[in-house]
């Protein structure tokens, strides 16, 4: 799972879950529905209900290219946190990590250019845990050199653990509650 590997203007997502008999919540008859996909955006973490071909299957973890449909896709839209079936939730978690996991340089470039956003309030601040004397800590150790790593993240700076459990918290935050004010990583398309 890796944002490379296809064309620039390709967006390409992770299979959430895989509903070959369409919604639970979908009074049509059987005949009517379509299967479906909820997937996840690799690079924007932007969530998708994707409507299948009949004779089209996918499994969890399964990369499908939505942007343009790849053969097989009949229609893609845009869905939030809540029209996720259970399946999907359940594995949101795990995917967002395989994701971060993926592109973790991503996330150390985060860590080494996050800047303020108002006068008072800065990117670092809306991670998970990080209040104004871990920001500090961060800007001061940057600032002598760039982290090279998360692991060199962490190393130099006491008292940060897991930063790259705190980004996919921050992640999957953004997902779930679509009132957040400013969103780092999951991007409203």
């Amino acid at each position: 799972m890796s944002e490379e590997g296809s064309a620039a203007s390709d967006r390409v997502a992770v299979v959430l879950d895989y509903l070959p008999r369409g919604r639970a919540d979908d009074d049509r008859p059987q005949y009517q529905k379509s299967p479906l996909a909820h997937a996840i955006d690799v690079g924007s973490f932007q969530l998708y209900e994707v409507v299948l071909d009949e004779d089209f299957t996918v499994s969890i973890d399964d990369e499908l290219t939505v942007e343009p449909p790849q053969a097989g896709i009949e229609a893609v839209r845009s869905i939030a946190f809540g029209d996720l079936s259970g399946g999907a939730k359940s594995e949101l978690d795990y995917v967002v990590r395989d994701l971060v996991e993926a592109n973790i340089e991503r996330y150390v470039q985060f860590y080494n250019e996050a800047g303020p956003i108002t006068l008072r309030l800065h990117q670092l601040n809306l991670l998970p845990g990080i209040g104004d004397k871990l920001r500090d800590n961060i800007l001061d150790a940057r600032e002598r050199s760039p982290f090279e790593s998360l692991e060199d993240l962490e190393g130099r700076i006491s008292g940060l653990h897991d930063p790259q459990g705190i980004v996919v918290d921050r992640i999957i935050e953004e997902i779930r509650d679509e009132d957040v004010k400013y969103k780092l990583f999951a991007r409203d398309q």
